[in-house]
């Protein structure tokens, strides 16, 4: 029988209508261009990745302003979200919280904070990140993309790519019907071994010295607050609530991850090596999850009343580098070139910044013969950075158990992160060009040289020589007094640490002060 044929000629195809994939198709519209947007499934869904952070924001809003998209700029807070979009499901994050178990011993918070790291990422909620409930945002985004004239296409099964010289040929199925749909440029925004990867089976790279990890995670409702059970209780107040925060529980071989969102549902799931999720059985789902927390008493009482509203996903192999993440019409988002782990939330600022890349790409080159040129640079410099967090969540996993330098490899995290974003925001991007500072002539090369060592197994000796090693190469980019051993683990946001570090970033007090005031610090101290 025949069947008709959908056909469309379009400037740029987006394929995949996730957060990425949704803003990618904005920016281009926006640009000028006309664009589909191709989604295999259907809103709303549950997909991971889901905490923010300070950088994250800090590139949408950048993108929202550059690219006329006032409907996303509150996004980029807590406060201004919960007012331009109260029906939208977020959650409160002021930072970052790191526990320390060993499994299967019940945990009592050690007095000197050896066993925790608070990293706070805003003085207040109002200023602060979120955690993205991706099935609210996600359709959130596809709707704001059509009101500006994006073509959308949903439940649509692409099965080949084919490559026309001047166009990109996309044919699938949508609806019982034959689909085709032609395009000057295809961009991948679906996500590890996606679209792309499988069409033109382009194969994987693979990331050096890196772990085999798997992952195994669900939301679930009635879940505790941990800072209300027995485990958790200090003589001293912190920073701020760790649940208000990505709340991840370190133990030797792998962690755990709790988010809450302001509806009730909390998302929760383990990522681990081979080892590790092979003798909990994780491709056992439900069961697994449950001997998980019998090995972190901690978990076990906060979860104790806890409801499972989805089934379980397993991911057996976590990790992913495509073999090519760019052709002469075509392109993967970060998202889609590659992924290591949740760990540090690092897929977010690491796609957004692709986004901003290529868009950049668009604007000053469509059309022109140095745009595929540029496409191979953005290819190198998302692969470059793909395998700078692989170092980073790598040796993070080989001292899982030795908890010193575990947090003393996540302050080369935070130090980079801390001061591009400060720099960003004194208009001083020049200085922070890449993710982690991984092409920071001095931080970028020592960083890795350290990271090298953290592979190996250390004695007492030589973990105390290379938490001071660390520390040494992050002060000259240390904007948040993440070298204060004082501070014992526990990193608030202090304005008078920008201010003793303004040099740092050639900024004089009075810039600095204007910053602050800029990013409604109006509250805090703030000297000049």
């Amino acid at each position: 029988m025949w069947r008709q044929k959908l056909t469309g000629d379009y400037d740029i195809a987006v394929v995949g209508s996730g957060f990425a994939g949704s803003l990618m198709a904005m920016v281009a519209r926006r640009l000028g261009h006309s664009v589909a947007l191709i989604e295999r499934g259907a809103h709303p869904r549950v997909v991971i990745g889901e905490s923010s952070t300070p950088l994250s924001n800090l590139l949408l809003e950048e993108l929202a302003i550059r690219y006329d998209l006032p409907s996303l700029r509150p996004l980029a807070k807590w406060g201004s979200w919960r007012k331009a979009y109260p029906g939208v499901t977020c959650g409160l994050k002021r930072g970052f919280t790191f526990h320390h178990h060993v499994a299967g011993i019940a945990r009592v918070a050690d007095p000197d904070r050896q066993d925790q790291l608070l990293v706070e990422a805003s003085p207040r909620d109002e200023i602060a990140d979120t955690h993205w409930y991706r099935a609210d945002l996600d359709q959130l985004l596809v709707r704001e993309a059509q009101k500006l004239d994006v073509v959308y296409f949903e439940e649509t099964n692409l099965q080949r790519l084919r490559d026309y010289g001047s166009e990109i040929g996309l044919e699938g199925e949508r609806n019982g019907q034959d689909m085709q749909l032609r395009a000057k440029v295809v961009v991948d925004a679906t996500g590890p071994r996606g679209f792309i990867h499988r069409a033109l089976q382009r194969g994987e790279g693979g990331i050096p010295d890196y772990p085999s990890t798997q992952a195994l995670y669900s939301h679930f409702s009635g879940v505790r607050r941990l800072g209300d059970t027995r485990y958790s209780r200090t003589t001293e107040d912190p920073p701020y609530p760790i649940d208000d925060a990505a709340v991840h529980h370190v133990f030797d071989g792998g962690w755990i991850w709790v988010l809450q969102f302001n509806n009730g549902m909390t998302s929760a799931g383990v990522a681990a090596t081979d080892e590790f999720a092979l003798r909990m059985r994780f491709c056992e789902g439900q069961p697994s999850w449950f001997r998980v927390l019998d090995l972190i008493p901690a978990l076990k009482e906060q979860f104790a009343e806890a409801r499972v509203e989805r089934p379980f996903t397993h991911i057996p192999r976590l990790s992913f580098r495509s073999a090519q993440a760019a052709g002469r019409r075509w392109v993967q988002l970060p998202s889609a070139a590659g992924f290591v782990d949740p760990l540090l939330s690092s897929g977010f600022p690491l796609t957004l910044l692709g986004v901003e890349r290529l868009a950049r790409i668009i604007e000053q080159t469509w059309e022109t013969e140095e745009f595929s040129v540029q496409l191979q640079e953005y290819a190198m410099r998302t692969d470059a950075e793909l395998l700078a967090t692989a170092r980073l969540v790598s040796g993070l996993y080989a001292n899982m158990n030795n908890f010193p330098v575990f947090v003393a490899l996540s302050l080369l995290y935070f130090g980079a992160a801390s001061y591009s974003e400060a720099a960003r925001r004194l208009g001083k991007a020049d200085l922070v060009s890449s993710f982690l500072l991984c092409s920071h002539p001095e931080f970028g090369r020592e960083s890795k040289r350290l990271l090298d060592r953290a592979r190996y197994p250390l004695t007492e000796k030589e973990s105390d020589a290379l938490v001071r090693a660390i520390l040494a190469v992050i002060d000259p980019i240390d904007v948040a007094g993440l070298g204060r051993l004082e501070r014992r683990n526990w990193y608030p946001v202090d304005t008078n640490d920008l201010f003793d570090a303004a040099g740092k970033l050639g900024a004089s007090c009075e810039e600095v002060a204007g910053m602050l005031r800029r990013c409604g610090f109006e509250r805090e101290t703030v000297r000049c």
